[in-house]
């Protein structure tokens, strides 16, 4: 697969993997390595929830070799997020933030104007921000206005599992934001979910609960690798587009090429 960057980082692989929910830390480092991502997301507010934010969880993630993105998961407002961020800043010594800012407890839409609020105050600050947010184009307009060069839209509500449910607002956003790099986030449930994702020419696709729920997280995190692998090769080699009468693939009038051979010695 062909390196991209984010945020001048150089990578090479195109998923993006969340360290949440795994049987085990050992599963865990497992999946990441097996998924052969650069990228892992960890939660600070959930690590210290669960009281694993200790020191062995962190050097497993320094095992994977993988850069850290923290996120903002379960954070309610603005403020809370810019809080959250800014600690994570301190702990993991980097200047990217996967931004979330819940609204609803139901569906775990991101609330668009927290996030917009937030959002600019982050970039102030010199945060690289990766905002998290449903698939709505004008909202994902704003957060580049403002000067994110990095947006994560949904597919479906995070952990539905329910892969795309809006292809054409997924599509109409990377046709009006080509200069944005763009990654699906929240909802892949099999790796055909993110395979079509990247066939509609998004950069990357980031996922956890589909890896690190399944029966066996190495196997269907080397699963997710192959498929988002596949889906770009076959959006950079460009896609055959649908037609609505058939065509057929071998011609059916005229001779045969090799009885046209034969005449023509």
């Amino acid at each position: 697969m062909s390196n991209w960057k984010i945020a001048d980082t150089e990578l090479q692989s195109r998923l993006l993997l969340g360290t949440a929910q795994y049987p085990s830390p050992q599963l865990m480092l497992d999946s990441v390595r097996a998924s052969e991502t650069n990228i892992v997301t960890v939660s600070l507010r959930r690590q210290t929830a669960t009281g694993t934010a200790n020191n062995e969880f962190y050097e497993l993630i320094k095992q994977s070799g993988c850069h850290t993105l923290p996120n903002t998961a379960g954070c309610r407002t603005a403020k809370e997020a810019i809080t959250t961020a800014e600690m994570a800043r301190e702990i993991f010594a980097t200047n990217w933030v996967k931004l979330e800012v819940i609204g609803n407890d139901y569906t775990l839409q991101p609330d668009p104007f927290a996030l917009l609020e937030a959002t600019q105050e982050l970039l102030k600050q010199g945060f690289e921000v990766l905002p998290y947010c449903t698939d709505d184009l004008v909202l994902c307009q704003r957060l580049a206005e403002l000067g994110c060069k990095i947006i994560m839209p949904w597919a479906s509500p995070i952990g539905s599992g329910q892969g795309l449910l809006n292809p054409f607002a997924l599509r109409t956003l990377r046709h009006q934001l080509p200069d944005i790099t763009l990654i699906v986030d929240a909802g892949i449930g099999a790796p055909s979910h993110a395979a079509l994702a990247m066939e509609l020419g998004f950069d990357a696709v980031l996922l956890n609960s589909a890896v690190s729920g399944a029966g066996d997280p190495v196997l269907m995190a080397r699963a997710f690798a192959a498929a988002i692998n596949a889906g770009r090769q076959a959006y950079t080699a460009g896609i055959m587009p649908k037609r609505d009468v058939a065509k057929p693939s071998t011609p059916v009038v005229g001779m045969p090429f090799w009885l046209q051979e034969n005449a023509d010695a």
